[in-house]
């Protein structure tokens, strides 16, 4: 028996059009998972679906906005029509925004309260809380469901400049572990994963300059991983496929697998 084999199952990846959450869809579906692929974007995400199918993977793209329930709830009627009931949930939608981190122009008191608001809705609220409400009855209702959560290093030690995004993800972990407690008994198992630094749409202005270089938070990066480097977005694969996968990850709930290369490992 494959105790890694997905091909039962139905995964749904928020964030699906986007660097990471992208990677961990191709690699749940070339696991054998249907992936249903979600986000904002849709010709990235008709991009996705396409890649994954070349590879003899089955997916679809689902156009959702995560911080409306009811986005989301149009997308699990569509996904449960089209691939089946959901048996995985993974939400990889966040990020961090110019307007709420810190500066030599910005300090924390500066930064105005809805702008705190939509990073904790993007971050906490949009990504993990509502999917969590929409698809987590379904698979307790079935006694069956992996949900897994994207944290960060930052939600454990909070990083300089982006305090919203940090306080957010350490919300996050919380929300995880308590989902996790609630559910074990009902066959639904809630994890998280922390990656370290991984370059993205997101971060790519803190760690490149213009001419491809890494800048000087790049180069701290580096010298506070062990491995020295930043990671590849396949190399969270093999985590979320432990943790999607019914028969690995049986006895699992409430943990936080790091894939950081020893980042949260290292003080001096």
């Amino acid at each position: 028996m494959n105790r890694f084999d997905l091909a039962a199952e139905v995964a749904v990846v928020i964030g699906g059009t986007g660097v990471l959450g992208g990677a961990l869809a191709e690699g749940l579906a070339q696991a054998g998972a249907k992936v249903a692929v979600l986000g904002r974007h849709a010709e990235r995400g008709a991009a996705r679906v396409n890649a994954i199918k070349t590879s003899g993977g089955h997916a679809a793209f689902f156009s959702v906005n995560a911080i409306s329930r009811d986005s989301l709830n149009t997308a699990h009627q569509a996904i449960e029509k089209s691939l089946g009931a959901p048996t995985i949930l993974l939400n990889a939608a966040g990020g961090t925004d110019p307007k709420v981190t810190v500066t030599a122009d910005r300090a924390v008191e500066q930064i105005a309260l809805e702008d705190w608001r939509a990073s904790f809705d993007l971050n906490l609220v949009g990504g993990v809380l509502l999917p969590c409400q929409e698809f987590g009855p379904a698979m307790l209702n079935r006694g069956q469901g992996s949900i897994i959560n994207i944290a960060s290093v930052s939600a454990h030690v909070p990083l300089s400049r982006v305090v919203a995004y940090s306080a957010a993800k350490a919300a996050v972990l919380s929300l995880t572990q308590f989902l996790a407690r609630e559910w074990a008994t009902k066959g639904v198992r809630v994890n998280s994963i922390t990656p370290g630094f991984f370059p993205g749409e997101q971060n790519r202005r803190l760690l490149f300059n213009e001419d491809g270089t890494p800048t000087a938070r790049a180069q701290a990066i580096f010298g506070h991983t062990p491995m020295g480097r930043f990671g590849k977005a396949e190399e969270l694969i093999g985590a979320a496929i432990f943790l999607a996968s019914h028969e690995a990850s049986s006895f699992v709930t409430g943990t936080d697998i790091r894939v950081d290369g020893g980042f949260l490992s290292q003080t001096i």
